[in-house]
């Protein structure tokens, strides 16, 4: 409430009647509270305006204008009474009824107030018991919001369904549905049977509504929120022939069936077999591109909800509705054919396992349903009457292959599709391959969805590659375009893979190498490309394989190896099958049903216990993959080991722990003599390259190591070696391990040891670990003992200062370890102080942890002797405030805020930027009562940079003082300015302020009062939010801040071509644009009837007299003119200008030599033809003599004489003595201006 009622204060001084009127009432209210010193609640505004609503009326001031009380103190009641307690509502409900209940006639001409007056039935509605809604006025009250949901106004209407739709979804307790929700069932119901008749009462007219459908169309925006069975009335309504109307009935209707089927009610799904009879019954037109389309997809939907509650049922009235729809796919628009083809879609989802079963057992001259549809999909195919909706039949038979991927029996991999539908992919695939087919890519998608049901073993019988060259000299037409459709998951077995696909990529491999030493390098490319396509398949055979144990065996293994050695090209494409042989076997083994990924849509017959027989067979092949994979990790290049390091951990995740302890123990042996080879290397980049791989694949095997492994690689991490390597790769991963180790919680760390460890390793700690340092020192602070938290003493510089690293992750981690040290110390424990080196003397006594002591240690370094030192500690503090401002005392959080005021004075900016943020958070973050008392410090203090651009103070400073304006009010922070001159800043700020809400306003009212969402850019954090966002509501408008705008000078050449307008008016761009191209500038163009002065007019007739041929205007003789010369000077132009060229004898153009002389020549041509020579003489000598430059001409004033007169200096005008140092001979000029 009190941010709301904030917006409206600073609108006392407006010009705008309706925005003045409530800023002065709600003045004048707080003034009253002020003087009888009561608080400022939601009750008490409340009650003082109730009691000033019962005065207005009373009195019978009770007209709306713009300036008018009434319509200021109902603004205010609906702004303030949602937060006034329930209670509160109910004690003053019959005042409230009988003072506003009877101004709702008068109100319904004024839109704003009517809108405040149902904000405020809004809360009283949602605020009763069940007894008070049975109150006569209440009910009345009730119907005429009902009413204004018909209303043609948008938003009054836009306000009555809010309400309607708050009070239904909140009904008093105990009741789990409102006791209005029938009552505005039935008002639907009626209503939409008075629009679908035509016949509607005046009360809902009301001589607004322009017809039925309008009112129709404002009652489907509230049916919604109640949901009663108007199926029969919903269907009739197409029939007053309003395109949206129909689409919206039949989009609800569809909303309807599907939320019945949902909550499991059972009357429902009853009433669907009427419902499909009445839609069915319903048929538009083929050519009625407005309603049939919805008509189709609501078909559609029907059979699937059909479906969902009668699988049975629905198939019985599959045909019928597949026909129905059918009749539409013929159609010459291509918006009906593409509901058609959808709502074929949805009507092949409800085939079911008897219908296949059916098919099945059926000949292909079959008369089941399932048959005959897909007869008549082949015929289409082939008929001249479907030839313009072949995409849509295509994507029929996609949706056809999609539902038929139903196993006939349990047990065996054959599938409906495989039977039913593979000549009707065969034909596809034949269209496919003629030339002239339009439509490859709808053809690809029916072949790619039938190569995922069927799979490349059944498909590749009926449609061969055709790839090697004795198939195409057979005359076969190769079909390469398959190859890339294997590499999804499908259920052939990876013995397929093993027996046709390997040998045929050795075959053309071989051929590719005969290319190459042939010299065919455009030949070669293409078996390259065709073998790499045929590897990229492996992993689609590898997705959940029934045949693993018999497939990989280990000659297969073995060429899989030696594809990862030798074959880059084929490496990646290898890999990704061994991760997904795994991982698709392991979800399946697992049996997640309630957790969707991309392996439950498997096809494959494969079973829950199949699969664990697979994982057991390959956890039993881990050992030698492990070796394999390790081998291939340590020869790759560092950048691309991301896929190896994915396929390791996925095999270490179905290892046995003794293998992964095995491959550990091995892989930390040779760590260990590569770092001490490492210590005594000269080049030490050279010799780190083999260690930081050994830690590559340490963090890869770090999460399945046990607590033994895990304790031996924190060991030897934790040493000299690693973490004050001379190489910045070993420091960082060394970091990196220790927190990984830390953070996995098999490890039992000595806190206080490794402290003291990681302290002594500083020295030569490299920038590229410290953020992997601050995650380790932020894992092991909350382990710090209670007893021992002065420790947290010596951690506090180096955080502080990692809070100023320029790396963002690493200012960020710094930032999380600051927290954390102060979360530790929140904890409670003893800060032993005598045990710090700085207070071991002097008698320091022991200190109770808290987060009041914790600030008193970082805010220790605003002593500091460097400026970063300081600016660290304040950004701290800032961070520290922002994240425990709950729980300082406010005693310290005052402290901070005066000690940090002083710094706005600095000197140094690194220190001031760092305020002014801290300034900025305080304002968002600590209380008003805490700043109050030092607004006469803080603003003046502010002020001072709000002149000053560098480092964007300027902008910082306004966002700091718009965040004020809006926490405190402006008259507060204006009195605190001080001075007159520094003062003009928040009122400029104010000014464009009021600008931009003008600005905004004009907006909404040109976009038809509807109010753009405003995109607020978050970071993501929430500190970096309130620290660095602007949160600036004009921010637009300032003109100052925006330096990057361009200015455009207004010279002649830089207008360009522009679009010309005449006057305010719109202009109508497919108008006449040819006419209003110009390149005149628009102050200068030829004004309408000035070349008409120029002829006389006959008095008589009225009509232009054009003289004679003798007497021509001047236009027409400057033309002949310049005609004349340009005939008779062509050829000398070519001749002897700079631009021009000769021939020779052979025909060559040898341009002409650009000398001086040609240049004088043309130059002299040029001013001839401008004017005559003695204009040309004169006009030289004046700009000559303009052209001389006076000594001092710079500091001359622009509008004004200046001090600079002809032929001497003024005796105060201002002269560098360098200057007039420089001239030389007669005409120099001496220290006093004189020659």
């Amino acid at each position: 409430m009190e941010d709301a009622l904030a917006k409206i204060r600073p609108h006392t001084r407006s010009p705008i009647a309706h925005q003045k009127t409530p800023a002065d009432l709600l003045q004048a209210l707080e003034s009253t509270f002020k003087d009888k010193g009561t608080d400022r609640t939601p009750t008490a505004y409340f009650a003082a305006l109730i009691t000033t609503l019962e005065e207005t009326i009373r009195t019978k001031e009770t007209s709306l204008g713009d300036g008018d009380v009434l319509p200021a103190e109902l603004y205010l009641l609906g702004l303030v009474s949602p937060f006034v307690p329930h209670a509160v509502t109910q004690t003053h409900l019959n005042a409230l009824l009988s003072l506003t209940a009877p101004l709702f006639p008068s109100l319904n001409a004024h839109a704003p107030s009517l809108r405040s007056q149902m904000s405020l039935y809004n809360a009283i509605f949602c605020s009763l018991d069940r007894s008070q809604l049975d109150v006569p006025n209440i009910r009345q009250s009730f119907a005429t919001v009902l009413q204004l949901c018909v209303d043609p106004r948008p938003k009054v209407r836009k306000r009555a369904v809010d309400l309607i739709s708050d009070v239904l979804s909140k009904p008093p307790s105990p009741l789990s549905r409102h006791p209005y929700a029938q009552r505005v069932a039935e008002w639907l119901h009626t209503s939409l049977q008075q629009a679908s008749t035509g016949v509607l009462s005046k009360s809902k007219l009301d001589g607004r509504s322009s017809d039925s459908a309008d009112v129709a169309i404002h009652l489907l925006a509230l049916l919604r929120p109640a949901i009663p069975p108007i199926i029969s009335v919903l269907l009739a309504l197409p029939r007053l022939g309003n395109p949206y109307l129909s689409q919206s009935s039949y989009a609800i209707l569809s909303d309807l069936l599907s939320t019945s089927l949902d909550s499991g009610t059972q009357s429902s799904a009853e009433q669907i077999p009427a419902v499909l009879t009445a839609i069915l019954a319903s048929r538009p037109l083929k050519s009625d591109i407005t309603v049939a389309p919805s008509w189709i997809r609501v078909l559609g939907r029907t059979m699937l909800t059909y479906r969902s509650a009668d699988a049975e049922g629905c198939a019985v009235n599959f045909l019928g509705a597949w026909k129905a729809v059918w009749a539409f796919v013929e159609s010459t628009q291509t918006q009906i054919r593409k509901a058609a083809a959808e709502s074929l879609g949805s009507l092949a989802q409800c085939i079911t396992l008897p219908m296949a079963q059916a098919a099945v057992n059926e000949p292909d001259d079959g008369r089941s349903d399932l048959r005959t549809v897909i007869t008549q999909t082949s015929q289409a195919l082939d008929s001249l009457a479907y030839a313009q909706a072949i995409p849509e039949l295509l994507t029929v038979i996609s949706s056809l292959t999609t539902s038929l991927a139903l196993r006939i029996e349990p047990r065996k991999p054959t599938t409906a599709a495989e039977i039913l539908l593979l000549p009707l992919v065969e034909k596809v695939a034949d269209l496919r391959v003629q030339k002239n087919f339009e439509h490859k890519e709808a053809a690809d998608t029916v072949i790619s969805i039938a190569m995922r049901v069927v799979g490349p073993a059944v498909l590749l019988n009926v449609l061969p590659l055709n790839l090697e060259p004795q198939d195409r000299q057979a005359g076969s037409e190769p079909r390469a375009f398959l190859l890339p459709m294997i590499s999804q998951p499908h259920p052939s077995p990876l013995s397929h893979f093993l027996s046709y696909f390997v040998p045929l990529s050795e075959r053309m491999y071989n051929l590719q190498k005969k290319a190459e030493e042939g010299g065919r390098q455009a030949e070669a490319k293409v078996w390259s490309v065709l073998v790499s396509q045929v590897w990229t398949g492996f992993a689609g055979y590898c997705h959940a394989s029934p045949d693993v144990k018999s497939a990989l065996t280990p000659g297969f293994s073995q060429i899989l190896s030696q594809i990862l050695y030798n074959q880059p090209d084929l490496r990646l494409l290898v890999l990704r099958g061994l991760k997904v042989l795994v991982e698709s076997n392991l979800v399946v083994s697992e049996d997640h049903v309630n957790e969707p990924s991309k392996y439950s849509a498997l096809t494959g017959p494969i079973t829950r216990e199949e699969a664990a027989e697979n994982i057991a067979f390959l956890k039993s092949q881990v050992e030698s993959w492990f070796a394999v994979l390790f081998n291939v990790f340590s020869s790759v290049a560092s950048d691309t080991r991301g896929v190896v390091g994915d396929v390791i951990s996925v095999w270490a995740n179905i290892a046995e722990p003794q293998e992964v302890s095995k491959a550990y123990g091995k892989v930390a042996e040779l760590f260990k003599q590569n770092l001490q080879k490492l210590v005594r290397a000269s080049d030490v980049q050279q010799s780190a390259a083999a260690t930081t791989m050994i830690q590559d694949l340490f963090l890869l095997l770090l999460p399945f190591l046990d607590t033994s492994d895990i304790t031996s690689l924190f060991r030897v991490c934790l040493t000299e070696e690693v973490l004050a390597c001379r190489d910045n790769g070993v420091q960082k991963r060394g970091y990196k391990l220790l927190g990984k180790s830390v953070a996995s919680g098999k490890l039992q760390v000595d806190v206080l040891g490794t402290l003291r460890q990681l302290d002594s390793f500083m020295v030569g700690l490299s920038p590229a670990a410290k953020r992997d340092r601050f995650v380790l020192l932020s894992l092991l602070v909350p382990g710090i003992p209670a007893s021992s938290m002065h420790v947290i003493t010596s951690l506090v510089p180096e955080a502080v200062l990692g809070t100023k690293e320029p790396s963002e992750r690493t200012r960020s981690a710094a930032f999380d370890l600051v927290v954390a040290m102060g979360k530790r110390m929140s904890e409670g424990g003893v800060v032993k102080r005598q045990m710090l080196d700085e207070m071991d003397e002097g008698g320091a006594t022991e200190a109770q942890a808290s987060i009041n002591e914790y600030i008193t240690m970082v805010a220790a370094g605003l002593a500091g002797a460097s400026p970063h030192m300081i600016s660290a500690s304040v950004t701290a503090i800032s961070r520290l405030v922002y994240e425990f401002k709950d729980i300082i005392d406010s005693d310290v959080q005052t402290n901070i805020f005066t000690t940090l005021l002083v710094f706005l004075s600095s000197a140094n900016r690194e220190i001031v930027k760092s305020t002014l943020g801290y300034i900025k958070l305080a304002i968002h973050t600590l209380s008003v009562d805490l700043l109050r008392p030092y607004l006469t410090e803080l603003v003046p203090a502010l002020l001072a940079w709000s002149h000053d651009h560098k480092n964007h103070f300027k902008a910082k400073v306004r966002h700091i003082f718009e965040r004020m304006i809006r926490r405190f009010s402006w008259d507060d922070v204006y009195s605190a300015a001080g001075k007159e001159e520094a003062a003009k800043v928040l009122v400029n700020i104010k000014k464009r302020k009021e600008r931009a809400k003008r600005k905004k306003a004009r907006a909404q009212d040109e976009d038809g009062g509807e109010e753009a969402p405003s995109v607020k850019v978050v970071t993501g954090d929430a500190f970096e939010d309130v620290l660095y966002g602007s949160e600036s509501e004009y921010e637009d408008t300032d003109d100052e801040s925006q330096v990057d705008r361009p200015t455009v000078a207004k010279t002649k050449n830089q207008h360009g071509v522009r679009l010309r307008a005449d006057g305010d008016e719109p202009m109508d761009l497919l108008k006449g644009v040819a006419s209003r191209v110009a390149n005149a500038p628009g102050n200068r163009r030829r004004k309408p009837g000035t070349d008409a002065k120029r002829f006389n007019v006959d008095s008589d007739s009225g009509k232009i007299v054009i003289p004679a041929e003798e007497s021509d205007s001047d236009i027409e003789v400057s033309a002949r003119k310049a005609a004349d010369i340009a005939a008779g000077g062509a050829y000398k132009e070519s001749i002897t200008s700079a631009d021009g060229f000769t021939r020779d004898a052979k025909g060559r153009v040898k341009f002409n030599k650009d000398t001086r002389k040609r240049r004088r020549e043309n130059a002299d041509e040029d001013g001839d033809v401008e004017m005559a020579d003695d204009t040309v003489e004169n006009s030289s000598k004046r700009n000559k003599r303009r052209s001389e430059v006076k000594l001092g001409h710079e500091f001359k004033a622009k509008k004004a004489g200046g001090d600079v007169k002809k032929g001497k200096l003024e005796p105060y005008a201002y002269l560098p003595l360098r200057q007039a140092a420089k001239k030389k001979g007669r005409d120099r000029i001496g220290v006093s201006g004189k020659r």
